[in-house]
Protein backbone atom coordinates (compact mmCIF):
# COMPACT_ATOMS: atom_id res chain seq x y z
CA UNK A 1 0.00 0.00 0.00
CA UNK A 2 3.02 2.48 0.92
CA UNK A 3 6.82 1.73 0.04
CA UNK A 4 9.26 1.19 2.71
CA UNK A 5 11.29 4.29 2.09
CA UNK A 6 8.43 6.61 2.36
CA UNK A 7 7.33 5.03 5.81
CA UNK A 8 10.60 5.00 7.00
CA UNK A 9 10.52 9.15 6.34
CA UNK A 10 6.85 8.63 8.07
CA UNK A 11 8.32 7.33 11.45
CA UNK A 12 11.44 9.58 11.02
CA UNK A 13 9.26 13.14 10.94
CA UNK A 14 6.64 11.85 13.39
CA UNK A 15 9.30 10.87 15.77
CA UNK A 16 10.55 14.31 16.80
CA UNK A 17 9.65 15.38 20.03
CA UNK A 18 8.68 11.73 21.01
CA UNK A 19 10.72 8.04 22.05
CA UNK A 20 8.62 5.94 19.74
CA UNK A 21 6.22 6.73 17.03
CA UNK A 22 4.64 4.02 14.90
CA UNK A 23 2.32 3.84 11.41
CA UNK A 24 -0.91 1.93 10.86
CA UNK A 25 -2.17 1.82 7.22
CA UNK A 26 -5.15 -0.23 6.31
CA UNK A 27 -7.23 -0.84 3.48
CA UNK A 28 -10.45 -2.70 3.73
CA UNK A 29 -13.25 -4.10 1.29
CA UNK A 30 -16.93 -5.19 3.20
CA UNK A 31 -20.26 -6.21 2.47
CA UNK A 32 -23.36 -6.06 3.72
CA UNK A 33 -26.27 -7.41 3.37
CA UNK A 34 -29.99 -8.11 4.47
CA UNK A 35 -32.83 -9.97 3.85
CA UNK A 36 -36.26 -9.29 5.79
CA UNK A 37 -39.94 -10.77 5.44
CA UNK A 38 -39.01 -11.82 2.08
CA UNK A 39 -37.32 -8.44 0.77
CA UNK A 40 -33.72 -6.95 0.45
CA UNK A 41 -33.79 -4.21 3.00
CA UNK A 42 -29.43 -3.78 1.77
CA UNK A 43 -26.85 -4.69 -0.26
CA UNK A 44 -24.18 -2.67 -0.11
CA UNK A 45 -20.24 -3.01 -0.96
CA UNK A 46 -17.52 -0.05 0.15
CA UNK A 47 -13.98 -0.08 0.33
CA UNK A 48 -12.31 2.45 3.20
CA UNK A 49 -8.96 2.95 3.40
CA UNK A 50 -6.56 5.98 5.74
CA UNK A 51 -3.68 5.81 8.12
CA UNK A 52 -2.70 5.99 11.67
CA UNK A 53 0.32 7.59 13.31
CA UNK A 54 0.95 7.48 17.05
CA UNK A 55 3.83 9.26 19.10
CA UNK A 56 5.59 8.30 22.57
CA UNK A 57 6.62 10.45 25.35
CA UNK A 58 7.07 7.94 28.61
CA UNK A 59 2.89 6.95 29.12
CA UNK A 60 1.90 9.88 26.78
CA UNK A 61 0.55 9.88 23.59
CA UNK A 62 -0.72 11.35 20.70
CA UNK A 63 -2.78 10.24 17.36
CA UNK A 64 -3.68 11.38 14.20
CA UNK A 65 -4.92 10.07 11.34
CA UNK A 66 -4.89 10.77 7.36
CA UNK A 67 -6.22 9.40 3.95
CA UNK A 68 -4.09 7.19 2.34
CA UNK A 69 -2.60 9.82 0.38
CA UNK A 70 1.24 10.82 0.86
CA UNK A 71 1.17 14.23 1.29
CA UNK A 72 -1.76 14.45 3.75
CA UNK A 73 0.44 11.29 5.46
CA UNK A 74 3.32 13.44 5.96
CA UNK A 75 1.51 16.37 7.22
CA UNK A 76 -0.32 14.27 9.62
CA UNK A 77 3.19 13.01 10.91
CA UNK A 78 4.57 16.90 10.89
CA UNK A 79 1.57 17.44 13.59
CA UNK A 80 1.45 14.94 15.71
CA UNK A 81 5.15 15.21 15.85
CA UNK A 82 4.49 18.75 17.35
CA UNK A 83 1.91 17.32 19.77
CA UNK A 84 3.89 15.81 22.56
CA UNK A 85 6.28 19.01 23.20
CA UNK A 86 8.63 16.53 24.30
CA UNK A 87 12.53 17.05 23.50
CA UNK A 88 13.55 13.98 21.83
CA UNK A 89 15.68 13.88 18.99
CA UNK A 90 14.72 12.77 15.32
CA UNK A 91 14.90 8.65 14.85
CA UNK A 92 16.74 7.39 11.99
CA UNK A 93 14.21 4.44 11.03
CA UNK A 94 15.62 1.49 9.17
CA UNK A 95 13.05 -1.00 9.03
CA UNK A 96 13.10 -5.10 8.53
CA UNK A 97 9.99 -7.09 7.29
CA UNK A 98 9.17 -9.30 9.82
CA UNK A 99 6.44 -12.64 8.54
CA UNK A 100 4.31 -13.79 10.94
CA UNK A 101 2.77 -17.76 10.58
CA UNK A 102 -0.91 -17.80 9.01
CA UNK A 103 -3.27 -18.99 11.62
CA UNK A 104 -5.57 -20.80 9.64
CA UNK A 105 -5.81 -20.48 5.00
CA UNK A 106 -8.53 -18.68 3.09
CA UNK A 107 -9.78 -20.83 -0.05
CA UNK A 108 -12.74 -18.82 -1.83
CA UNK A 109 -11.97 -14.70 -1.00
CA UNK A 110 -15.29 -12.67 -0.64
CA UNK A 111 -14.38 -10.55 -3.39
CA UNK A 112 -14.41 -13.32 -5.42
CA UNK A 113 -18.39 -13.97 -5.02
CA UNK A 114 -20.85 -12.78 -6.66
CA UNK A 115 -23.37 -10.35 -5.16
CA UNK A 116 -25.86 -12.87 -6.57
CA UNK A 117 -24.45 -15.81 -4.88
CA UNK A 118 -24.10 -14.15 -1.62
CA UNK A 119 -27.75 -13.30 -1.62
CA UNK A 120 -28.47 -16.76 -2.64
CA UNK A 121 -27.48 -18.13 0.74
CA UNK A 122 -28.78 -15.28 2.65
CA UNK A 123 -32.43 -16.21 0.73
CA UNK A 124 -31.77 -19.99 1.82
CA UNK A 125 -31.15 -19.27 5.05
CA UNK A 126 -34.43 -17.04 5.30
CA UNK A 127 -36.50 -19.71 3.50
CA UNK A 128 -35.16 -22.55 6.09
CA UNK A 129 -35.98 -20.01 8.76
CA UNK A 130 -39.89 -19.27 7.43
CA UNK A 131 -40.34 -22.99 6.65
CA UNK A 132 -39.61 -23.80 10.50
CA UNK A 133 -43.04 -23.20 11.89
CA UNK A 134 -46.37 -20.93 12.01
CA UNK A 135 -45.80 -19.69 14.83
CA UNK A 136 -42.70 -17.49 13.17
CA UNK A 137 -43.71 -14.11 12.54
CA UNK A 138 -40.93 -12.38 11.27
CA UNK A 139 -37.30 -13.71 10.24
CA UNK A 140 -34.29 -11.53 9.30
CA UNK A 141 -31.23 -12.56 8.16
CA UNK A 142 -27.99 -10.66 7.25
CA UNK A 143 -24.64 -11.21 5.83
CA UNK A 144 -21.34 -9.54 6.16
CA UNK A 145 -18.02 -10.50 4.79
CA UNK A 146 -14.76 -7.84 5.57
CA UNK A 147 -11.22 -8.30 3.58
CA UNK A 148 -9.05 -6.10 5.94
CA UNK A 149 -5.45 -5.88 4.93
CA UNK A 150 -3.13 -3.94 7.57
CA UNK A 151 1.05 -2.64 7.39
CA UNK A 152 2.30 -1.67 10.77
CA UNK A 153 5.79 -0.33 10.89
CA UNK A 154 7.97 1.38 13.99
CA UNK A 155 10.56 3.40 15.22
CA UNK A 156 12.01 -0.06 16.75
CA UNK A 157 12.57 -1.21 12.94
CA UNK A 158 9.94 -3.57 12.88
CA UNK A 159 7.82 -3.63 9.42
CA UNK A 160 5.02 -6.35 9.12
CA UNK A 161 1.43 -7.06 7.24
CA UNK A 162 -1.36 -9.10 7.84
CA UNK A 163 -4.03 -9.69 5.76
CA UNK A 164 -8.14 -10.58 7.94
CA UNK A 165 -10.43 -12.16 6.34
CA UNK A 166 -13.83 -12.48 8.34
CA UNK A 167 -16.97 -14.15 6.59
CA UNK A 168 -20.94 -13.98 9.29
CA UNK A 169 -23.85 -14.66 8.81
CA UNK A 170 -27.31 -14.27 11.45
CA UNK A 171 -30.45 -15.35 11.46
CA UNK A 172 -32.98 -13.72 13.81
CA UNK A 173 -36.32 -15.39 14.20
CA UNK A 174 -39.50 -14.09 15.78
CA UNK A 175 -42.21 -16.54 17.58
CA UNK A 176 -45.56 -14.64 17.64
CA UNK A 177 -49.11 -15.20 19.04
CA UNK A 178 -51.89 -12.90 19.88
CA UNK A 179 -50.75 -11.45 22.73
CA UNK A 180 -46.41 -11.00 22.57
CA UNK A 181 -43.11 -11.89 20.62
CA UNK A 182 -39.91 -14.10 21.29
CA UNK A 183 -36.73 -13.59 19.70
CA UNK A 184 -34.42 -16.37 18.52
CA UNK A 185 -31.10 -15.39 17.69
CA UNK A 186 -28.14 -17.06 15.89
CA UNK A 187 -25.11 -15.93 14.40
CA UNK A 188 -22.26 -17.76 13.34
CA UNK A 189 -18.62 -16.40 11.94
CA UNK A 190 -14.85 -16.69 11.22
CA UNK A 191 -11.75 -15.67 9.90
CA UNK A 192 -12.72 -17.58 6.45
CA UNK A 193 -14.33 -16.51 3.19
CA UNK A 194 -16.79 -17.43 1.60
CA UNK A 195 -15.82 -21.41 1.89
CA UNK A 196 -17.71 -20.61 5.78
CA UNK A 197 -21.01 -22.20 4.21
CA UNK A 198 -19.26 -25.32 3.33
CA UNK A 199 -18.16 -25.85 7.00
CA UNK A 200 -21.46 -24.51 8.35
CA UNK A 201 -24.84 -25.97 8.08
CA UNK A 202 -27.09 -22.77 7.80
CA UNK A 203 -30.66 -25.19 8.02
CA UNK A 204 -29.25 -26.49 11.82
CA UNK A 205 -28.64 -22.39 12.98
CA UNK A 206 -32.33 -21.73 11.46
CA UNK A 207 -34.07 -24.46 13.31
CA UNK A 208 -31.88 -23.56 16.37
CA UNK A 209 -33.21 -19.43 15.82
CA UNK A 210 -36.76 -20.92 15.27
CA UNK A 211 -36.79 -23.25 18.24
CA UNK A 212 -35.33 -20.76 20.68
CA UNK A 213 -37.98 -18.45 19.60
CA UNK A 214 -41.17 -21.01 19.72
CA UNK A 215 -39.81 -22.47 23.10
CA UNK A 216 -39.73 -19.07 25.23
CA UNK A 217 -43.13 -17.91 23.55
CA UNK A 218 -44.88 -20.92 25.51
CA UNK A 219 -42.93 -20.69 28.34
CA UNK A 220 -44.15 -19.26 31.73
CA UNK A 221 -41.65 -16.29 33.70
CA UNK A 222 -38.61 -17.33 35.85
CA UNK A 223 -38.82 -17.55 39.03
CA UNK A 224 -36.28 -14.72 41.44
CA UNK A 225 -34.07 -16.10 44.26
CA UNK A 226 -30.48 -17.01 44.86
CA UNK A 227 -30.01 -20.97 43.17
CA UNK A 228 -27.16 -22.94 41.63
CA UNK A 229 -26.70 -22.46 37.84
CA UNK A 230 -25.94 -24.28 35.03
CA UNK A 231 -24.63 -22.24 32.20
CA UNK A 232 -24.06 -24.39 28.52
CA UNK A 233 -21.30 -24.30 26.60
CA UNK A 234 -20.88 -21.24 23.62
CA UNK A 235 -22.50 -18.13 24.22
CA UNK A 236 -22.47 -19.12 28.59
CA UNK A 237 -18.94 -17.48 28.16
CA UNK A 238 -20.47 -14.26 27.55
CA UNK A 239 -20.07 -14.04 31.59
CA UNK A 240 -16.40 -14.49 31.70
CA UNK A 241 -15.78 -11.81 29.13
CA UNK A 242 -18.27 -9.46 29.83
CA UNK A 243 -17.55 -9.60 33.88
CA UNK A 244 -14.39 -10.61 33.70
CA UNK A 245 -12.52 -10.71 30.70
CA UNK A 246 -12.46 -6.92 30.46
CA UNK A 247 -11.10 -6.41 33.77
CA UNK A 248 -8.32 -8.81 32.74
CA UNK A 249 -7.29 -5.96 30.29
CA UNK A 250 -4.51 -3.39 30.85
CA UNK A 251 -6.81 -0.89 29.72
CA UNK A 252 -8.25 -1.21 33.62
CA UNK A 253 -5.82 -2.78 35.07
CA UNK A 254 -3.07 -0.29 34.55
CA UNK A 255 -4.62 2.43 36.13
CA UNK A 256 -5.80 0.32 39.12
CA UNK A 257 -9.46 -0.03 37.50
CA UNK A 258 -10.02 -3.38 38.20
CA UNK A 259 -10.96 -5.62 40.76
CA UNK A 260 -8.01 -7.53 39.33
CA UNK A 261 -4.97 -5.28 39.52
CA UNK A 262 -2.27 -5.93 41.74
CA UNK A 263 -3.34 -9.85 41.86
CA UNK A 264 -0.96 -11.49 39.61
CA UNK A 265 -0.15 -14.74 41.67
CA UNK A 266 -3.22 -14.55 43.83
CA UNK A 267 -5.81 -16.96 43.74
CA UNK A 268 -9.39 -15.26 41.97
CA UNK A 269 -11.69 -18.20 41.07
CA UNK A 270 -12.32 -22.01 41.72
CA UNK A 271 -9.65 -24.56 41.66
CA UNK A 272 -11.46 -26.36 38.44
CA UNK A 273 -11.19 -22.89 36.33
CA UNK A 274 -8.67 -22.26 33.65
CA UNK A 275 -8.94 -19.33 30.96
CA UNK A 276 -7.33 -18.62 28.54
CA UNK A 277 -7.28 -16.02 25.38
CA UNK A 278 -6.41 -16.96 22.35
CA UNK A 279 -5.83 -15.27 18.97
CA UNK A 280 -3.97 -18.29 17.13
CA UNK A 281 -6.58 -20.58 16.75
CA UNK A 282 -6.85 -21.22 13.11
CA UNK A 283 -9.46 -19.60 11.46
CA UNK A 284 -11.47 -18.41 14.51
CA UNK A 285 -13.87 -14.96 15.16
CA UNK A 286 -11.02 -13.49 16.68
CA UNK A 287 -7.89 -14.50 15.36
CA UNK A 288 -4.94 -12.73 13.81
CA UNK A 289 -1.35 -13.24 12.52
CA UNK A 290 -0.53 -10.18 14.67
CA UNK A 291 -2.29 -7.18 16.62
CA UNK A 292 -2.90 -3.80 15.91
CA UNK A 293 0.62 -2.79 17.22
CA UNK A 294 2.51 -5.36 14.69
CA UNK A 295 3.26 -7.26 18.18
CA UNK A 296 3.06 -11.20 16.98
CA UNK A 297 -0.55 -12.66 18.51
CA UNK A 298 -0.37 -15.17 21.22
CA UNK A 299 -2.10 -18.06 23.77
CA UNK A 300 -2.18 -16.16 27.21
CA UNK A 301 -3.02 -17.86 30.30
CA UNK A 302 -5.14 -15.52 32.52
CA UNK A 303 -6.47 -18.09 34.82
CA UNK A 304 -4.33 -21.25 36.30
CA UNK A 305 -6.02 -23.70 38.19
CA UNK A 306 -7.97 -21.07 39.91
CA UNK A 307 -4.66 -18.60 40.00
CA UNK A 308 -4.16 -15.51 38.09
CA UNK A 309 -1.58 -16.13 35.74
CA UNK A 310 -2.05 -12.88 33.43
CA UNK A 311 -3.38 -9.82 32.36
CA UNK A 312 -4.01 -8.96 28.45
CA UNK A 313 -1.47 -6.38 28.08
CA UNK A 314 -1.07 -3.01 24.74
CA UNK A 315 2.16 -1.41 24.18
CA UNK A 316 1.05 1.83 26.58
CA UNK A 317 -0.55 -0.91 29.08
CA UNK A 318 3.02 -2.34 29.26
CA UNK A 319 4.39 0.86 29.64
CA UNK A 320 2.62 1.83 32.45
CA UNK A 321 2.66 -1.98 34.20
CA UNK A 322 6.48 -2.31 33.39
CA UNK A 323 5.34 -5.90 31.84
CA UNK A 324 5.60 -7.06 28.42
CA UNK A 325 3.50 -6.99 25.51
CA UNK A 326 0.77 -9.75 25.11
CA UNK A 327 -0.20 -9.42 21.55
CA UNK A 328 -3.17 -7.79 22.47
CA UNK A 329 -3.33 -4.35 21.14
CA UNK A 330 -6.44 -3.88 18.95
CA UNK A 331 -8.39 -1.40 17.28
CA UNK A 332 -11.41 -1.16 14.80
CA UNK A 333 -10.23 0.51 11.75
CA UNK A 334 -7.35 3.07 11.97
CA UNK A 335 -9.42 5.96 12.87
CA UNK A 336 -8.77 4.33 16.42
CA UNK A 337 -5.80 4.47 18.30
CA UNK A 338 -5.23 0.57 20.11
CA UNK A 339 -5.31 -0.52 23.14
CA UNK A 340 -5.68 -4.15 25.48
CA UNK A 341 -8.82 -5.93 23.71
CA UNK A 342 -9.57 -9.91 24.06
CA UNK A 343 -9.45 -12.11 20.54
CA UNK A 344 -11.10 -15.55 21.65
CA UNK A 345 -11.24 -15.95 24.86
CA UNK A 346 -12.87 -18.98 27.26
CA UNK A 347 -12.51 -21.07 29.74
CA UNK A 348 -10.60 -24.47 29.58
CA UNK A 349 -12.44 -27.76 29.19
CA UNK A 350 -12.92 -29.75 32.72
CA UNK A 351 -14.11 -32.99 33.65
CA UNK A 352 -17.46 -32.85 34.67
CA UNK A 353 -20.29 -33.86 32.71
CA UNK A 354 -23.34 -31.56 32.17
CA UNK A 355 -26.08 -34.03 32.99
CA UNK A 356 -24.29 -35.49 35.87
CA UNK A 357 -23.99 -31.45 37.35
CA UNK A 358 -27.80 -30.73 36.47
CA UNK A 359 -28.94 -33.83 38.21
CA UNK A 360 -26.82 -33.06 41.53
CA UNK A 361 -27.78 -29.51 41.87
CA UNK A 362 -31.52 -29.94 43.19
CA UNK A 363 -33.30 -26.82 42.13
CA UNK A 364 -31.97 -24.33 40.06
CA UNK A 365 -31.65 -22.86 36.56
CA UNK A 366 -30.55 -23.95 33.15
CA UNK A 367 -29.13 -21.45 31.10
CA UNK A 368 -28.97 -22.68 27.39
CA UNK A 369 -28.21 -19.33 26.02
CA UNK A 370 -27.20 -15.90 27.14
CA UNK A 371 -28.36 -12.29 25.44
CA UNK A 372 -27.35 -8.93 26.24
CA UNK A 373 -26.51 -7.00 29.65
CA UNK A 374 -24.62 -4.42 31.09
CA UNK A 375 -21.26 -4.68 33.48
CA UNK A 376 -19.70 -1.93 35.33
CA UNK A 377 -15.62 -2.87 34.51
CA UNK A 378 -14.73 -0.98 37.78
CA UNK A 379 -16.61 -3.44 40.05
CA UNK A 380 -17.48 -6.24 37.67
CA UNK A 381 -21.17 -5.84 38.80
CA UNK A 382 -22.83 -6.72 35.87
CA UNK A 383 -26.59 -8.56 35.13
CA UNK A 384 -27.56 -10.44 31.58
CA UNK A 385 -30.61 -11.75 30.28
CA UNK A 386 -30.70 -15.61 29.42
CA UNK A 387 -32.31 -15.93 26.23
CA UNK A 388 -32.84 -19.66 26.41
CA UNK A 389 -33.73 -21.15 30.12
CA UNK A 390 -35.21 -23.88 31.96
CA UNK A 391 -36.17 -24.25 35.76
CA UNK A 392 -34.94 -27.85 37.29
CA UNK A 393 -36.41 -29.28 39.70
CA UNK A 394 -35.06 -31.96 42.20
CA UNK A 395 -32.03 -32.31 39.86
CA UNK A 396 -34.07 -32.72 36.75
CA UNK A 397 -35.46 -30.36 33.80
CA UNK A 398 -39.42 -29.17 34.21
CA UNK A 399 -40.20 -26.65 31.88
CA UNK A 400 -38.53 -23.71 29.94
CA UNK A 401 -38.58 -20.23 31.32
CA UNK A 402 -38.57 -16.74 30.40
CA UNK A 403 -37.78 -13.32 31.95
CA UNK A 404 -34.65 -14.64 33.94
CA UNK A 405 -31.49 -12.23 34.25
CA UNK A 406 -28.44 -13.52 35.81
CA UNK A 407 -26.94 -10.93 38.94
CA UNK A 408 -23.70 -11.33 40.30
CA UNK A 409 -19.75 -10.02 40.58
CA UNK A 410 -17.63 -11.21 38.09
CA UNK A 411 -14.60 -11.76 41.08
CA UNK A 412 -17.48 -13.83 43.35
CA UNK A 413 -18.74 -15.63 40.35
CA UNK A 414 -15.22 -17.50 39.37
CA UNK A 415 -14.99 -17.98 42.88
CA UNK A 416 -18.78 -19.98 42.98
CA UNK A 417 -17.73 -21.93 39.97
CA UNK A 418 -17.54 -26.33 41.30
CA UNK A 419 -18.15 -28.09 37.91
CA UNK A 420 -16.64 -27.30 34.27
CA UNK A 421 -17.77 -29.78 31.85
CA UNK A 422 -15.65 -30.83 28.98
CA UNK A 423 -17.75 -29.85 25.88
CA UNK A 424 -15.91 -26.67 24.71
CA UNK A 425 -17.86 -24.66 22.65
CA UNK A 426 -16.96 -20.86 21.29
CA UNK A 427 -19.83 -18.15 19.76
CA UNK A 428 -18.72 -15.21 17.92
CA UNK A 429 -20.04 -11.33 18.49
CA UNK A 430 -18.33 -7.91 18.39
CA UNK A 431 -16.91 -6.46 21.34
CA UNK A 432 -17.02 -2.30 22.29
CA UNK A 433 -14.24 -0.32 24.08
CA UNK A 434 -12.19 2.60 23.36
CA UNK A 435 -10.61 1.66 20.37
CA UNK A 436 -14.06 0.43 19.02
CA UNK A 437 -16.19 -2.61 18.00
CA UNK A 438 -13.83 -5.66 17.38
CA UNK A 439 -14.39 -9.26 16.36
CA UNK A 440 -14.31 -11.75 19.76
CA UNK A 441 -15.10 -15.08 20.01
CA UNK A 442 -16.62 -16.41 23.67
CA UNK A 443 -16.42 -19.55 25.58
CA UNK A 444 -16.91 -22.54 27.72
CA UNK A 445 -17.57 -25.58 28.07
CA UNK A 446 -20.93 -26.20 30.63
CA UNK A 447 -19.96 -24.81 34.05
CA UNK A 448 -21.96 -24.89 37.43
CA UNK A 449 -22.13 -22.01 39.51
CA UNK A 450 -23.07 -23.01 43.11
CA UNK A 451 -24.83 -19.77 43.92
CA UNK A 452 -25.89 -16.94 41.83
CA UNK A 453 -29.08 -14.43 42.06
CA UNK A 454 -31.01 -15.03 39.14
CA UNK A 455 -34.14 -12.12 38.54
CA UNK A 456 -37.46 -13.08 37.22
CA UNK A 457 -40.93 -11.93 37.61
CA UNK A 458 -42.45 -14.99 40.29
Amino acid sequence: MIDKLFLEEVLSVASVGSDFAEVFVEDIESTSLSYMNGKVENALSGRESGVGIRVFDGVKTAYAIAPLEKMAIMEAAKNVSAALCANHARIDVSLKEVDYPKNGSIKIFPSSVSMQDKMSVVKECYLATKDEGAEIAQANVDYSDVCQRVTIANTEGLLCSDERVRTRISVQAVAANANESQTGRQSPGRSMGFELFDTIDVYEYARLAVRSAQTMLKAPFCPAGEMPVVLDNGFGGVIFHEACGHSLESTSVAKGNSVFSDMMGQKIASDCVSAVDDGTLDNEWGTTSCDDEGFKTDRNMLITNGVLTGYMVDRLGARRMKCNQTGSGRRQNYRFAPTSRMTNTYILPGQDNRNDMIASMGDGLYARQLGGGSVNPVTGQFNFAVLEGYLIKNGKIVNPVRGATLIGKGSEVLLNIDKVGRDLALGQGMCGSISGSVPTSVGQPPIRISRMIVGGRK
